[in-house]
């Protein structure tokens, strides 16, 4: 120690920190001492403090922990696992965000790829050219118009989604999946331009006086009053050409080119409606006006049309036949089966009777179906219906007993068996009036009422008219070609694709195309179909109902009987 003492201070500087008192502080005894008892004190407290910490350490902590300090506290903890951040998802998938704010994806949905063009509200103007356009032009601009739904015909429906595909990419899909094609709704659309053309200032469709509205060159030829019937003739035919408008999505509601044509005919039919409700004076004329009133209704929601709508289709039931020995119950709803508890049937041309005409009670049922698609009271009116066409179908293929002077036995009837059916059937004495041949009117009514694929009436009566039937040259028998192609279309299958194969395109091949009044149209004679006496007018309207059975009515497969 005393050597470290006795070191020169100096040596342990370097020179250039030496300053120049450096001589006069090594030369003083007091001083070095001084600084030697200072040292010795600093370093005696810091070897004193380590000791103190050294013996808490060994001797002092473990007391403390063994005392107050759970013996758990000395196992090692693992450290968490790192947290992973779960991606969160994208807001653009949630269907309210592609609803309101579409975004572009690698992969088209089904509905972009349709390319369905955009509505433009300019077509309410009605500004079509005078000059007639090709059909691939008119078939270009078919998608617009309609708000509604598409009927399925099955005993259901009713309310929403019954009327889907008359319009936009609906129609556009249902053409393609049944087998329609350009020239197919090239000539809807040119049909629905002559429907224009001839529709009177008042807003009818005249059975006989039409041609007075011709305006491009050569002028149509009259039309027949039907029998005498002219002024009922005017409700139907209005009714039929409202029909074609509505069939291909076109109301009196939604912008469309033809919105005012078609709210020009509705106002003249509500016009002629009697306080009672009632079209015309015939069970006829009646039903076609109402069922044009109920898809104006069901398409739109109209609430201007509710009411009378309604009011006729009161009247379709207080009309309704009833099966004998059927007693008015006086408290049964005297909208309902014409005040008849139970028992109704079909429809004759006045009445209720006893007649049952097969051609009256179609209408009158496809007037219910309609109004049941715009939720409207019909009764006990389909009940009564289909009591009518079990009755009036079994009659038709019963075969008589030998020895028993009027009496029959029901022939049982299989799904691949033909059926018959009649012009009409007499409830009272259960006598068929007329041949056989009615097939199609049966079909239809048995699909409306819930017949179909697999059923032995709708299968059995399908084979008759596909055996028979099937039109191979214009012109045909289009009333009956107009029941057939609704009701072959729902059927499907193979039948379906023969049917259409022949029907489409001789409908398209034979329709006027030229640059007068009758472009458009198709030309109709005598002897052609019942009623043809009627004239372009109905003839227009038939076609063109089979035209647009794509998509008039919804297809409905393998529904049985309910």
């Amino acid at each position: 120690m005393s050597n470290n003492n006795d070191q020169n201070p100096d040596d342990q500087l370097p020179p250039e920190e030496i300053d120049e008192n450096a001589d006069e502080a090594q030369n003083d005894p007091q001083d070095s001492t001084r600084r030697a008892v200072y040292g010795w004190l600093i370093s005696g407290g810091v070897h004193l403090s380590a000791l103190v910490l050294a013996m808490l350490a060994v001797f002092g902590v473990p007391k403390i922990l063994e005392q107050d300090t759970p013996p758990t506290r000395v196992t090692p903890i693992e450290a968490p696992p790192p947290k992973v951040d779960k991606p969160k998802p994208e807001r653009t998938l949630e269907p309210k965000v592609e609803i309101d704010a579409p975004t572009e994806t690698d992969t088209p949905s089904p509905v972009t790829n349709l390319d369905v063009p955009v509505e433009n509200t300019e077509r309410e103007a009605e500004t079509d050219s005078t000059t007639p356009k090709g059909r691939e032009e008119a078939m270009a601009d078919s998608e617009m118009g309609g708000s509604g739904f598409a009927i399925a015909m099955g005993a259901g429906g009713g309310g929403a989604g019954m009327f889907g595909n008359r319009s936009g990419g609906g129609r556009k899909r249902a053409v393609g999946k049944g087998g329609g094609s350009p020239g197919s709704e090239g000539a809807v659309e040119a049909a629905l331009k002559w429907f224009k053309r001839h529709q009177s200032a008042n807003g009818s469709w005249e059975t006989d006086k039409y041609y007075q509205n011709c305006t491009e060159g050569a002028k149509c030829e009259p039309g027949g009053d039907s029998k005498g019937n002219g002024s009922d003739c005017n409700v139907a035919m209005t009714g039929y050409a409202i029909l074609c408008y509505l069939g291909a999505g076109y109301d009196h509601k939604t912008p469309n080119r033809y919105k005012a044509t078609v709210k020009k005919g509705i106002d003249w039919l509500i016009s002629v409606q009697k306080p009672d409700g009632y079209l015309g004076n015939r069970n006829y004329e009646h039903p076609i006006g109402v069922m044009a009133l109920a898809e104006a209704y069901a398409m739109t929601a109209d609430p201007e049309l509710r009411a009378p709508t309604q009011k006729g289709v009161d009247q379709i039931l207080a009309h309704q036949n009833q099966e004998k020995g059927a007693v008015a119950d006086p408290k049964a709803d005297a909208k309902a089966a014409g005040g008849y508890a139970s028992g109704g049937l079909g429809w004759d041309y006045v009445g209720p009777n006893g007649r049952n005409d097969a051609s009256v009670t179609g209408w009158n049922i496809m007037a219910l179906k309609s109004a049941l698609a715009g939720n409207l009271n019909i009764g006990k009116g389909m009940d009564g219906a289909k009591r009518w066409l079990e009755l009036a179908w079994k009659a038709a293929n019963s075969k008589a007993v030998a020895g028993a002077k009027g009496d029959k036995e029901w022939k049982d009837i299989t799904a691949y068996d033909k059926s018959k059916f009649y012009y009409s059937w007499h409830s009272d004495t259960d006598v068929l009036e007329g041949e056989p041949g009615r097939e199609s009117i049966g079909l239809v009514c048995a699909i409306f009422l819930g017949h179909l694929n697999g059923d032995a009436m709708a299968e059995s009566l399908a084979n008759t008219v596909m055996a028979f039937q099937v039109p191979t040259k214009y012109p045909a028998n289009q009333y009956y070609m107009y029941y057939n192609t609704m009701a072959i279309f729902q059927m499907g299958g193979d039948r379906w694709t023969k049917w259409n194969a022949s029907v489409r395109d001789m409908l398209v091949g034979a329709q006027r195309k030229s640059t007068d009044c009758f472009d458009g149209s198709w030309d109709w004679g005598a002897g052609q179909f019942i009623g043809s006496e009627a004239g372009r007018v109905l003839t227009t309207a038939y076609n063109t109902l089979c035209l647009e059975v794509y998509y008039r009515y919804a297809q409905v497969k393998d529904l049985h009987k309910n």
